[in-house]
């Protein structure tokens, strides 16, 4: 049959409002403005570790429109992911769209809800993207998830915005997000195969 890689599923992880607070500002969420205001929630170190634990490769995977549209500079966005990469060592990756969206005529295929990232972390890690989920908290990651051909977990925060695709769960903290996967794969590990890289 001759050589073949494995494939391995995957959990894609939005960032603000999923791994750690965001800022709330007119019932919206936004991305900490430096590493001092990141702040992780206190159920992600542990659920991370649960999904590793049971085989799955995990990716952040981000928009940063702001430093597209010169509201925020990519230092200070590099700064947070390695706050976020230092108190997540299980991190596989962190996938970031910079562009600003339509509101600056900036097009792309990575910002979400565009695929995009998650394709193209799928690719670099032989991803399975059938068999993988992303956690988010807005429409945009519901979306994605599905044009990548994931299933969306969404952790309802209450924001001011409606969904425009149905996620395939709703839960109301990570913990959660964790328990509807580990559910939803029926067992707590994958595999088998102890190796997990």
């Amino acid at each position: 049959m001759g050589e073949h890689k494995v494939v391995k599923a995957a959990v894609f992880l939005d960032r603000d409002g999923v791994l750690n607070r965001p800022v709330i500002r007119d019932g919206l969420p936004f991305p900490p403005a430096n590493a001092d205001e990141f702040v992780l929630y206190p159920d992600v170190v542990e659920g991370c570790a649960r999904l590793r634990e049971a085989g799955f490769i995990l990716v952040v995977v981000t928009n940063q429109p702001d430093v597209g549209r010169g509201t925020q500079t990519r230092e200070a966005v590099d700064a947070v992911n390695a706050a976020l990469q230092e108190a997540l060592p299980v991190l596989d990756g962190i996938e970031v769209c910079f562009h600003g969206g339509d509101r600056c005529g900036e097009s792309c295929d990575c910002r979400k809800p565009k695929p995009g990232m998650v394709l193209r972390a799928a690719a670099r890690l032989n991803i399975d993207l059938d068999r993988s989920f992303l956690i988010g908290d807005r429409w945009r990651d519901v979306d994605c998830a599905h044009a990548a051909g994931c299933r969306a977990v969404f952790i309802d925060h209450g924001y001011r915005e409606a969904l425009r695709e149905k996620p395939d769960y709703v839960v109301a903290t990570f913990h959660e997000a964790v328990n509807a996967i580990l559910e939803a794969i029926g067992q707590n590990h994958l595999s088998d195969s102890p190796d997990r890289h």
